[in-house]
């Protein structure tokens, strides 16, 4: 269709990508004498007509959605057309590349730039969240670099208005895989967290030079249900990790996460300041049978929009969640798997666990010669075990025991087992709020006489369960930021394991 015209006004020259059902177009505006890009929405044949229906209303609510919003970092749209049995969208025309396209060319970016690149996107999405807008689709291939250097959010063709029906039926779902937060896998609407979560794994893809979670459809989605993200490195990875965190309400809101990721961008350390209550009891939802649907899921994926893809998803809501309580004892060494305790020390004969108890609850370790990985559940003097704490009483605790670690600036340590015998003494560093972990949780790390980080400590809470891990190396080699992260991949093996056995 190369030298056609729609609506006696635009010329259009030549495609400029493609996809399954999309086409973009390069186009002349007569009337406004400018270079415009024209999106085709191109239907396959014999799709049943609700389908057809769907699709077409999906595009017409891209021009609706899209045309409310007036910010520089969302892609400006000039005009909806109605011809050939199909709508036609006319945007400005950006020249540039997508993020996608520049990791698949590039690799990994920077942490300072791929925090730069969020800022603006984390902008654009605050300004459609004012007017209730959800993108519902933001992804790598959806944020284009421009070579003005704009940043641009694009594609608002599943978007959905707050109180508005959604295009699909009941217990239908749109995403890409992988980018798709974990509630709306379950089957909720979501809401401006459910954003915020796939930017944070746009972003990782950015930082990393890969997705947090590969493979087919089907194992994407099972993977972002029952695995926590990877972490990613340097000083953008615990940021993203809280904004991937599990539970909508942990991770940051729009105006701290533009000012976080504005941190890393110029250099300086993240630092989240909550503003919700993210300590509120909240249940934990089974992992067990939420995602039988998925082996069927992954062959309903459809190709829609340029070099886009959306997974159209039947999703079989399962309502069994554990108790709001952990009352059952478990064997706290089943907390880590052997596989990453492996993983963790660096062997690939990991140690066997070393089960035991004291006055503060069951701990179990896994120590090889100069390093050691710990973990205890804790409960209050007025408590007969951790199972018979409240999520109220687990609160209060874990509240004293971060106060308690914020008074002392030097304490004495030992674990001869890994080879630190005697009453070794060590510097506190600052104790530190902590996202991403639980439902709440502090950290901190101790110090020799160096003033290297030898141990990493974190102190979180699930439900009715505080649990504290430890990572502690002798070793030279790995660096403070190594220990510290080490010691979150501990944690968070240890909180997803509790989530999977509630």
């Amino acid at each position: 269709m190369s030298g056609g015209r729609l609506a006696s006004r635009y010329s259009l020259l030549r495609p400029l990508g493609s996809g399954g059902m999309g086409r973009v177009w390069l186009a002349r505006d007569e009337m406004l004498d400018r270079e415009v890009a024209v999106k085709e929405l191109t239907l396959p044949d014999g799709l049943p007509a609700k389908e057809r229906g769907d699709l077409v209303t999906r595009a017409v609510r891209e021009a609706q959605a899209t045309a409310r919003l007036r910010h520089p970092g969302i892609v400006a749209l000039h005009d909806v057309i109605v011809e050939h049995d199909r709508p036609w969208l006319v945007m400005e025309l950006l020249r540039g590349r997508t993020l996608a396209d520049a990791v698949r060319e590039r690799g990994a970016m920077p942490p300072e730039q791929a925090a730069r690149i969020g800022a603006a996107v984390l902008d654009a999405l605050a300004a459609a969240h004012a007017q209730g807008l959800q993108h519902r689709d933001v992804k790598p291939g959806n944020v284009f670099l421009t070579d003005s250097g704009r940043v641009v959010l694009t594609d608002f063709g599943i978007a959905r208005q707050e109180g508005q029906a959604t295009l699909t039926e009941q217990g239908l779902m749109i995403g890409s895989p992988g980018f798709i937060a974990p509630e709306r896998l379950e089957g909720e609407l979501g809401g401006s967290a459910s954003d915020i979560w796939s930017l944070g794994a746009t972003l990782f893809t950015a930082a990393e030079g890969r997705a947090a979670y590969d493979g087919s459809p089907a194992e994407r989605i099972k993977a972002t249900l029952t695995q926590p993200p990877p972490l990613a490195r340097g000083p953008i990875g615990p940021l993203l990790a809280a904004m991937m965190a599990r539970h909508p309400a942990a991770r940051p809101d729009a105006r701290a996460g533009i000012h976080a990721l504005e941190e890393v961008a110029a250099g300086r350390t993240a630092r989240l300041a909550a503003h919700h209550d993210i300590t509120a009891p909240a249940r934990v939802k089974r992992r067990g049978r939420a995602i039988v649907w998925i082996a069927a899921a992954a062959a309903a994926v459809l190709a829609v929009g340029a070099g886009g893809t959306y997974v159209v998803l039947n999703v079989l809501k399962n309502h069994d969640e554990v108790p709001e309580a952990f009352t059952v004892p478990m064997n706290v060494c089943s907390l880590i798997a052997q596989a990453e305790i492996g993983e963790l020390l660096h062997t690939q004969q990991p140690p066997k666990p070393q089960p035991g108890s004291d006055d503060v609850g069951p701990k179990c370790g896994w120590p090889v010669q100069g390093t050691g990985v710990g973990l205890q559940l804790q409960k209050d003097s007025d408590t007969a075990d951790p199972w018979s704490m409240t999520p109220v009483t687990a609160h209060t605790l874990l509240g004293n025991q971060q106060r308690y670690w914020a008074k002392y600036n030097e304490v004495d340590w030992t674990w001869p087992e890994i080879g630190a015998k005697g009453s070794l003494k060590a510097k506190r560093t600052p104790v530190r709020t902590l996202t991403g972990v639980g439902e709440e949780a502090f950290t901190f790390e101790l110090t020799g006489p160096s003033g290297r980080v030898h141990s990493a400590h974190i102190y979180y809470r699930l439900a009715n369960l505080v649990v504290s891990v430890e990572y502690t190396t002798l070793a030279t080699k790995p660096t403070d930021e190594d220990i510290k992260q080490s010691a979150l991949k501990a944690a968070r093996a240890s909180e997803q394991a509790l989530r999977s056995a509630g």
